[in-house]
């Protein structure tokens, strides 16, 4: 198989950049490894945060996220995202996005914590699946375009793999590796560009409101290329995840809190005005710690979520995917406080990037949440990230476009898969089991409140997991478990080394050895040697 460019990922991020790509005439794969539609995107509630109101303005915005970010956002980055915001936001309308409006018809804007003003878009509080749904109708319909579902993208081919490079740095990637599934074989696509869109690695946590598709696949992948990752020490816990005895995890949007919903503890008493003067609208990293600091305070498995004070009709109207889910565990949050928990939710650093989307590989790209473009710095203000995938998504097309006019490569054909006379594996539990030990570990002792010694533990245990899944890789054949749990056992060691690099709490990132924050406001960068 031969394209101008192979899509990781079928988010926002992916499927706008394919779009943009495919009207620019290049012949795009979409490759993603469960349906198309099982994504981050499509589980994002809240919505996407652009200045539309004429009581609002870009400084306003850009302020919000500097100060969320604690120290470490890049302003110019921040400028140039948030500046680029409306024109990509009627951009998604004109795609066939109905973001809801007000009777007057004017849209109707949210306010989510760390935010100054009203500026979150949004389709009721199922803002991501309208968006997904509106660019996949476009993606059927672009004959420049293939869509692969059930494929999973294992490795990238660089020009290197198959004839000496005098000079690293003009090293390119020519391909990728990419398991079918349903066929178990592995294919070698030639490709021009590789854009990693792939979301962020929740599941690397036992508690996480990501769906399963969030492994961390993009980040390993390009972190095993050579690429630079940074600030991955940087996991944003939501604090409002709906509590179950069973373990699962659904999302209670901050825009609940937003429509004034008062976090109280198990005792029914509000707590947050102690940790914070914006209270319940305080920044998701403050109200993530004041909530886990309640807890065990008072023994608590949760505290509570109080929106009894607004009409049910209204509940209903503005947050309906919510009020039915709570509704099925027998919550009917008109008369009911809603027990929550804060849980892992958004990797705010990533793969290095520029505004543009490219690495510090030729023809490698990164844009979404497996991006770290500098806009989140310590901590993500909320709903921009579906801003960011949009505005780097644009920009990275144009770049795109003059690569592949520019680019030039002798005739190669691309290396083989190998399977050799390796065996199907009939040890299967090991992944299960080992899966489970890696989510505890991290939740254990690389969650919201950390310590030098809590991280030497996980860094032990889960060393001894990659040396079992090392071996388990080279000795049977790949399947979509093994990689994925090969890639999350990569990024939850990357996580941990950038967690013992930074000598300081910031955003995020809360150590008990270092309780204070740095004067020196710096990124943590990893690249493989």
């Amino acid at each position: 198989m031969n394209f101008d460019i192979v899509v990781v990922g079928s988010g926002i991020a992916g499927l706008s950049f394919a779009l943009k790509c495919a009207k620019l005439g290049h012949k795009v794969c979409v490759s993603t490894k469960k349906s198309s539609n099982d994504t981050n995107t499509n589980h994002a509630q809240g919505g996407i945060a652009s200045v539309t109101d004429s009581t609002d303005n870009f400084e306003s915005h850009i302020s919000d996220t500097l100060i969320a970010g604690d120290g470490l956002c890049d302003e110019a980055t921040v400028r140039k995202i948030i500046e680029a915001g409306p024109a990509q936001t009627r951009a998604l309308i004109e795609a066939g996005v109905k973001f809801t409006n007000l009777k007057n018809g004017a849209l109707s804007l949210g306010k989510e914590g760390g935010h100054s003003a009203r500026r979150i878009l949004h389709v009721k509080d199922f803002t991501g699946r309208a968006i997904e749904e509106a660019l996949l109708a476009q993606i059927s319909a672009n004959k420049n375009i293939t869509l692969l579902e059930h494929h999973f993208a294992i490795d990238l081919i660089k020009e290197s793999k198959v004839k000496k490079i005098a000079n690293a740095a003009s090293d390119k990637i020519i391909g990728i590796y990419i398991l079918d599934c349903a066929k178990q074989k592995v294919m070698a696509v030639k490709a021009k560009i590789v854009m990693l869109s792939t979301g962020g690695s929740g599941q690397v946590y036992l508690y996480t409101t990501n769906p399963s598709i969030a492994t961390g696949d993009g980040i390993a992948i390009a972190y095993r290329a050579g690429a630079t990752v940074s600030n991955l020490e940087f996991i944003q816990f939501h604090p409002t995840a709906l509590y179950s005895e069973k373990g699962e995890r659904f999302l209670i949007s901050e825009a609940v809190r937003g429509e004034g919903a008062i976090l109280k503890n198990i005792k029914g008493e509000a707590f947050m005005l102690k940790y914070d003067s914006r209270a319940d609208l305080a920044p998701r990293d403050i109200v993530a710690r004041a909530i886990d600091q309640e807890m065990k305070k008072l023994g608590s498995a949760h505290v509570w979520l109080d929106i009894t004070h607004i009409e049910k009709s209204v509940l209903k109207n503005r947050f309906p995917q919510i009020f039915e889910h709570c509704k099925s565990m027998g919550i009917d949050i008109s008369k009911d406080y809603i027990p929550v928990v804060p849980a892992a939710h958004y990797q705010c650093g990533g793969v290095l990037t520029k505004v543009d989307a490219i690495t510090n590989i030729m023809g490698l790209y990164a844009c979404g949440e497996v991006a770290c473009t500098g806009l989140h710095g310590a901590n993500r203000l909320a709903s921009n990230s579906l801003l960011e995938a949009v505005v780097v998504a644009e920009n990275a097309s144009k770049n795109a476009d003059k690569y592949i006019k520019n680019f030039s490569v002798e005739k190669i054909k691309l290396p083989m898969w190998v399977d050799g006379d390796m065996l199907d594996s009939d040890e299967g539990v090991i992944l299960l089991h080992n899966a489970d030990e890696l989510k505890r570990a991290m939740w254990d002792y690389v969650g919201i409140v950390r310590s030098r010694k809590r991280l030497e533990r996980a860094e032990r245990r889960i060393k001894n997991l990659s040396t079992e899944i090392n071996e388990y890789y080279w000795n049977f054949k790949v399947e979509s478990r093994l990689l994925e749990l090969r890639n999350m056992i990569q990024v939850a060691q990357l996580i941990i080394e950038s967690a013992k690099k930074r000598k300081e709490s910031r955003g995020l990132h809360f150590t008990l050895d270092y309780p204070q924050k740095s004067n020196k406001a710096i990124n943590t960068k990893i690249r493989k040697k």
